[in-house]
C-alpha cells in the first residue's frame, strides 16, 4: 500500500493474496492515496527516493491521475488474478474529470469519504463510506448506529444450498478446463422474477449469464480463463419479492486449457 510513498509498515503482496485466498474482497484506492484533482499539491518520488511537492497540469497531470486511478486497478488484477470494480477516493477528494476516469476503466462503483448509509438509490459513483480514525471517535459511533438501523430494516436473504440447484460444476468438484460451462437449475427455488436472475463468478463480476424461464436453468460458458485453483459462484434472484442467493465452489487443475472436447467416433463404413 502507498506505492512509492509506502513505508516499511505497508502491506505486502504475499499478505494480499493471503486476504484474498481467504475470501477478501480486494479493491482499488490508487496508488499513491493523494488528492487526484488537477493543480492540486501532491508527491512526487524521484532519483535517489527524493520527495518533491508539486502541481501537475495539463499532459504531466493526465498521466499521473491515469496512474493513480487506472494503474493501480490493472496492478491489482494482475498481481492477484481478481477484478477490481470498486474505486474508494482518497480523502473524498475528486472530480467529474476523475468520475469518467473511473467509469471508464471499468470501475462499477466510486465511495467518497462522506459517511452516509448506503440505500438503493444511491449514485454508484459517490456512495459514503465511514473513515475511521483514532482521534475521530464520533464518526465511529455514527457508523455503528448505522450498522444498527440498517440490520433492522434491511430486506432478508434467503441462503439456497447448492446441491439443491444440481450446478455445474458441482460444489467441491475439481474441473480439468478453464473455461468451464457453469449451469444451475433454479426450479428448486420455486417462482422467481426472469428480470432479477444474476451471477457472479470470482475473477470476472457479474457474466452475461443467459436464463431459460422454462427450465429454470441459468448457465455462462466461461470465455476468459480463469486464473486460479478455485473458483466461487454467486446466483442471485428474487422469489415472492424476497432476494434469494445461493454460492457454490469448484477447484480448477493446474495447467487446465480450454474446454475439453469429446472424442471424434471413428466414420462409420
Amino acid at each position: 500500500a502507498g506505492g512509492s510513498l509506502g513505508g516499511g509498515q505497508a502491506i505486502t503482496w504475499e499478505q494480499l493474496a493471503d486476504m484474498r485466498d481467504n475470501g477478501v474482497d480486494i479493491e482499488a484506492h490508487t496508488a499513491t492515496h493523494q488528492d487526484l484533482r488537477e493543480g492540486h499539491a501532491i508527491t512526487l518520488v524521484g532519483a535517489g527516493v527524493k520527495r518533491t511537492r508539486t502541481r501537475l497540469t495539463g499532459p504531466q497531470y493526465e498521466q499521473w491521475v491515469r496512474n493513480e486511478v487506472v494503474g493501480s486497478k490493472e496492478l491489482l488484477e494482475q498481481r492477484l488474478g481478481i477484478k477490481v470494480n470498486c474505486f474508494a477516493v482518497p480523502f473524498g477528494s475528486y472530480n467529474e474529470h476523475v468520475k469518467e476516469l473511473a467509469r471508464n476503466a471499468g470501475y462499477e462503483a466510486m465511495f467518497t469519504v462522506y459517511g452516509q448509509p448506503i440505500t438503493f438509490t444511491s449514485p454508484m459513483d459517490s456512495l459514503g463510506r465511514y473513515a475511521i480514525e483514532a482521534n475521530k471517535p464520533k464518526v465511529f459511533e455514527d457508523a455503528v448506529k448505522m450498522i444498527g438501523a440498517s440490520t433492522s430494516g434491511g430486506a432478508p436473504v434467503a441462503e439456497i444450498g447448492a446441491k439443491d440447484l444440481a450446478t455445474q460444476p458441482a460444489d467441491g468438484e475439481t474441473v480439468r478446463s478453464a473455461l468451464p460451462l457453469i449451469k444451475a437449475n433454479l426450479t428448486g427455488i420455486g417462482q422467481i422474477d426472469p428480470g432479477t436472475v444474476q451471477m457472479r463468478v470470482s475473477g470476472l463480476g457479474v457474466v452475461p449469464a443467459s436464463y431459460d424461464p422454462k427450465t429454470g436453468t441459468i448457465s455462462y460458458q466461461v470465455t476468459q480463463k480463469l486464473r486460479e485453483k478455485s473458483c466461487s459462484v454467486f446466483v442471485t434472484a428474487k422469489s415472492q419479492g424476497k432476494k434469494v442467493e445461493a454460492h457454490w465452489t469448484f477447484g480448477i487443475e493446474e495447467g487446465a486449457g480450454g474446454p475439453t472436447k469429446s472424442p471424434t467416433p471413428p466414420p462409420k463404413k
